[in-house]
């Protein structure tokens, strides 16, 4: 198949375990980071799929970056290149489809868990099981874009994930590896550590890192799973 596009936004948000899977796939992908100065493609023809990541930026920013990976995102669904998006990520791919980007209920910070919908897309997805403990970090989320199957919700942030035929949203991080929950769980941002203390859905890091022995092991297995479903798709 044509090679993976993925798109980068921060040089601390890079693909993480996603790299790994496709390294394991011996799939090829390139993984083009904005924030190191590089310029989007500027077609999707070339890729036979689209990986979008995560950031710490608004998806409503006024960012050139974030407006070509919407168009690419549009692109390669008009085209039946299989998207998949990661938080922000799949905050672009709402608001491409015109959705509305706001305010989580509340934020989500570490390992918390959804609950599964009841449905056979759903569970085309995530497989078996009525819940999935995920790591989250987020201040914002995506409406559902007209059309679109809800896959999974908390009760923080109502909509977790969801498709559009063969094409992926998530609001959580399925592509973290120990690196980078190493990297992220010490944050010291201020607004960030006053959420631990009043906040019941943000984790201090100490607890996303004790955590993570009991839940980074299966978030990658249904990684995994997202991942294969996704590439499936690829023409």
């Amino acid at each position: 198949m044509k090679p993976v596009l993925v798109l980068q936004h921060m040089a601390s948000d890079g693909p993480g375990y996603l790299a790994t899977w496709l390294r394991q796939q011996g799939l090829p992908f390139q993984v083009f980071d904005s924030s190191a100065g590089q310029a989007y493609p500027a077609q999707i023809d070339a890729w036979g799929a689209l990986a979008v990541l995560g950031g710490e930026m608004s998806a409503n920013d006024p960012l050139p970056s974030l407006r070509q990976a919407e168009r690419l995102i549009l692109a390669a669904m008009q085209a039946g290149v299989p998207v998949i998006g990661h938080c922000l990520g799949g905050q672009l791919m709402a608001r491409a489809l015109g959705a509305g980007i706001g305010a989580s209920p509340a934020p989500e910070i570490g390992w918390q868990p959804v609950r599964v919908e009841p449905h056979a897309t759903a569970s085309h997805w995530f497989g078996a099981g009525e819940q999935a403990v995920v790591y989250q970090w987020h201040y914002e989320a995506f409406d559902l874009p007209a059309g679109a199957t809800l896959l999974a919700s908390s009760p923080a942030c109502p909509h977790q994930a969801f498709a559009v035929g063969p094409h992926l949203a998530l609001q959580f991080h399925v592509e973290v590896d120990e690196h980078k929950l190493a990297v992220w769980s010490a944050c010291d941002d201020p607004h960030y550590l006053a959420l631990q203390e009043t906040c019941p859905s943000v984790q201090s890091g100490a607890a996303m890192r004790a955590d993570a022995a009991r839940h980074l092991a299966a978030q990658q297995r249904l990684a995994a799973r997202f991942y294969a479903r996704w590439i499936g798709a690829a023409g």
